[in-house]
Order: C-alpha cells, then sequence, then structure tokens
C-alpha cells in the first residue's frame, strides 16, 4: 500500500508511516485490520460509532436514499428528509429545544453556535454583545472559531492568529481532592464563580455574547464537572443575560448513562450543539439545537423576505446524512441503548477503578459509558508512556483514544459486560507490561 499521497489528520505522519495500523473493516463491538486480527473498538471509533459498526438499519437507510435522491441544495429549497431528520432530532432533544441547524461536524456546530449567539444579539439590539468566553481544556473543534474558544494549549499556540474577544475559565481537573472519584467529584463547584471574580472583572459582563463549554471534557481526558458547577455556570449567565452553549459532540446520543448530559446532569443551556453519535459516525453531521426564544428573534428581527441567518454550508442536511440520521435515532430508541448505557454504567466504572494501585495510574475519572485513565508522565515526555500502553493494547486486541497521558474509553453502547472485563483487563497487563520494562531500563 503506497501511504505518500495522504497528509493524516491529527498524526505524527512520519512515526505513522513507519509502522502503520490499518483497519479494513467493522462489524458491531470490532474492527478488522489489515492482517485479519480482530480489535475490540474501546472508544466507539471517535466517540461516535453509538449503536456499534455496520448497524444493518442504518447501512439499508443511507443505500436505499443514495439511489432514491443522492443529494439536493437547501438555500432557499429543501428535501422532505431535510426536515423530516429535524423533526426526528427535535424530538428526542432535551425539553425546550424546538429548531434545529443541521452542519456537518462538531467543529461545524461549535462555529455555527457561536454565530447563533452574536445573531441573536444583534436582533436584540445588544450589538456590543461580541465577546465570548470557553474554557481551559475545552475542545470545540478545529476550525478558528472553535480553536479560538477551545482551552488545549497545542491546538491553540499552532495557530498564532485567532479570534479576538475571547477569554476561559479555568478548567476543573483537581486531582488533588478530587482523584479516583466516581462520577462527579465533589470538590470544585466554586470554580464557576470565577466567571463573576475574575472574567468580569476584566470583561462587562454586557459585553459577552455566550459561555460555550462541554459539560464533560472528553478530548482534554474525560474531565467530568464537580458537582453543581454546571448550574452555578448556568445561573450566573441567566443573571448577566449571556447565553450559555453545551457542546455535547461527545456527550450526547448515550455517552454520560442517559440520553444528553442536559439532562443526566439536569442543567439547560440555551444552546445544544452535537454531531457524532447522530449518525453512529457513518455519515458526517452535526447540529445546533435551540429553543423558539432564540430562532423567532433572529427570524422576526428581518425585513420580509430577507435571509434572517446568513450561514450555512453546501452540505447542510445532505440527504444521505439526514437518512443515516433517523435511522440512527430510530435504532438508540428501538434498542433502548440510552436505557442500556445507564444500567451498564456501574459495571464500567467497576471495571474502571479496579486498575486503581497499578504502577504509574495517577487518577481514574468516569461517569455513564466513558472513562480516563490518566497516567504519571515519564521521564521522556507527555504522553509517551500512555502512548507505550495503548500500543500494547492494540496488539492485545483492544483500541483505545489517547489523550495527553489519559487513555480515554468509551465504547459502542452495545458493550457486553465480558468486553468491558476484557478492555480494562488488557489495559491492566498493558500498564504492568510498561512499568516491567521500564524497571528493566532503569
Amino acid at each position: 500500500m503506497n501511504l505518500d499521497a495522504l497528509w493524516m489528520p491529527f498524526s505524527a505522519n512520519k512515526t505513522f508511516k513507519q509502522n502503520p495500523r490499518i483497519l479494513t473493516s467493522a462489524q458491531g463491538m470490532y474492527f478488522t485490520d489489515d492482517k485479519g486480527r480482530q480489535i475490540l473498538d474501546g472508544c466507539a471509533g471517535l466517540w461516535c460509532v453509538n449503536a456499534g459498526h455496520g448497524n444493518e438499519r442504518i447501512t439499508q437507510a443511507i443505500a436505499e436514499q443514495s439511489k432514491k435522491l443522492d443529494f439536493a441544495p437547501f438555500f432557499n429549497m429543501s428535501h422532505d428528509i431535510g426536515f423530516k431528520a429535524a423533526e426526528r432530532l427535535v424530538e428526542m432533544a432535551p425539553k425546550g429545544f424546538d429548531k434545529a441547524f443541521f452542519t456537518n461536524s462538531g467543529s461545524e456546530s461549535a462555529d455555527t453556535s457561536l454565530k447563533i449567539a452574536l445573531a441573536y444579539h444583534a436582533a436584540r439590539g445588544e450589538t456590543g454583545r461580541v465577546k465570548f468566553i470557553g474554557r481551559e481544556k475545552g475542545y470545540h473543534g478545529v476550525n478558528f472559531g472553535g480553536t479560538s474558544v477551545g482551552g488545549i494549549g497545542g491546538n491553540r499556540k499552532a495557530f498564532n492568529h485567532l479570534l479576538p474577544f475571547v477569554d476561559h475559565i479555568r478548567h476543573t481537573l483537581d486531582i488533588e481532592r478530587n482523584g479516583f472519584s466516581k462520577g462527579l467529584p465533589a470538590y470544585g463547584a466554586e470554580w464557576a464563580d470565577e466567571l463573576e471574580n475574575r472574567i468580569f472583572t476584566l470583561h462587562d459582563p454586557k459585553s459577552i455574547a455566550a459561555v460555550i463549554i462541554e459539560p464533560m471534557s472528553g478530548s482534554a481526558g474525560v474531565i467530568v464537572p464537580p458537582q453543581g458547577y454546571l448550574q452555578r455556570i448556568r445561573d450566573i449567565c441567566t443573571k448577566h443575560g449571556i447565553l450559555l452553549i453545551f457542546d455535547e459532540v461527545i456527550t450526547g446520543f448515550g455517552r454520560t448513562g442517559g440520553d444528553w448530559a442536559t439532562n443526566t446532569m439536569g442543567v439547560t443551556p440555551d444552546i445544544l450543539n452535537c454531531a457524532k453519535g447522530l449518525t453512529n459516525g457513518t455519515v458526517p453531521m452535526g447540529a445546533v439545537l435551540v429553543g423558539n426564544e432564540i430562532y423567532n428573534t433572529v427570524v422576526d428581527a428581518a425585513p420580509e423576505g430577507a435571509i434572517e441567518f446568513a450561514h450555512g454550508y453546501t452540505y447542510t442536511a445532505h440527504p444521505l446524512a439526514c437518512a443515516a440520521a433517523i435511522a440512527t435515532l430510530d435504532v438508540y430508541r428501538d434498542e433502548g441503548l440510552f436505557e442500556r448505557a445507564g444500567q451498564l454504567a456501574p459495571k464500567f466504572e467497576q471495571a474502571a477503578h479496579s486498575l486503581k494501585g497499578l504502577p504509574f495510574v495517577k487518577d481514574i475519572r468516569n461517569i455513564g459509558l466513558v472513562a480516563g485513565i490518566e497516567l504519571e508522565t515519564s521521564a521522556e515526555g507527555l504522553g509517551k508512556r500512555a502512548g507505550l500502553v495503548q500500543q500494547k493494547c492494540y496488539e492485545a486486541g483492544v483500541l483505545m483514544r489517547l489523550t495527553g497521558e489519559t487513555l480515554a474509553l468509551s465504547p459502542p453502547l452495545i458493550v457486553n459486560e465480558a468486553q468491558i472485563d476484557q478492555i480494562f483487563s488488557t489495559i491492566g497487563e498493558a500498564v504492568k507490561a510498561v512499568a516491567n520494562e521500564s524497571a528493566v531500563k532503569a
């Protein structure tokens, strides 16, 4: 296989091409690699294949739609399946979200939500609300807006000139007080007060359009919010007329042990971003959900016949993506996968925390069917030790996500208890093997 033509994203291209890991097919809980080995998917592809690979109802819906209507423009005209997909999504959205604006990814959902926030305030005559507040260690995709409000240093430092009028509150990771917490950690709700105590001393709250955060920071290493933290953020935003945006690109569609983190954590934002699990990863698609108040404010402020929101994409509400979304949402409902995630969560938590006490295990964080195993950084540098563990797990037939020094686990919601045991026992053996090798070198 010739690997020269492709520039891979978020990858060490030179290193990868020296020892490539090539996946050639997938079904259910397993990938098959180019050597014919079965690889247990411990990360739902990339946080997105919640219903498992190759689900026949989803793939058949895509195939049938491709024969009926492969593409149609969505600017000032439409197709029926776009409206059907929006109706289906809104039906299962948290209460109060009445409208869906389709995008093609989580990154596009992030930037779209920022534009909606600006449009909303402008329509209300508050044109001075132009600033955004993100959070350290936050991830909101890789477009300029999302990178600007995001707080992962490596993503930002690579690009010197991002959007102005952006600031960040501190992250909530506090291993000293909350190490090895199960579910929402006990300490740290007070970090929400930094929004008023620090940010508002630097920025007039009347100049801030929105605060954007992930209910749980996935790409930063599974950082679960402290008890009471999200509600305090919600209260501060409401008090000062600031929109609250939840980025549920990872947490939506069952990941936190229920349908949405908005519901499992009991805090409702003004704008909700989603993607990934919306189509089970089969066709790129995202969405931004808002209530009627935001939609009507923006639409009613425009003159009759004018375009109310000058934003959209060539592939907005792509027919194949809409077919995939409808089928995926039907599978979630009919197979009870969100309920299944909640039922399996205690088993998943127990298996994850069974690794406590192993060499180099610094912290374990979990909620629903997602867990982060953070290791101590070795003298070789950040991510080197976790990278060795990840490689050994792959060689042993288990795939997982690596973010910094954290092994992130988020298997498809169809995972069974034996597979949960396999995932974490494989990690345990890999950690011990790396520890033994380090001892020999020393």
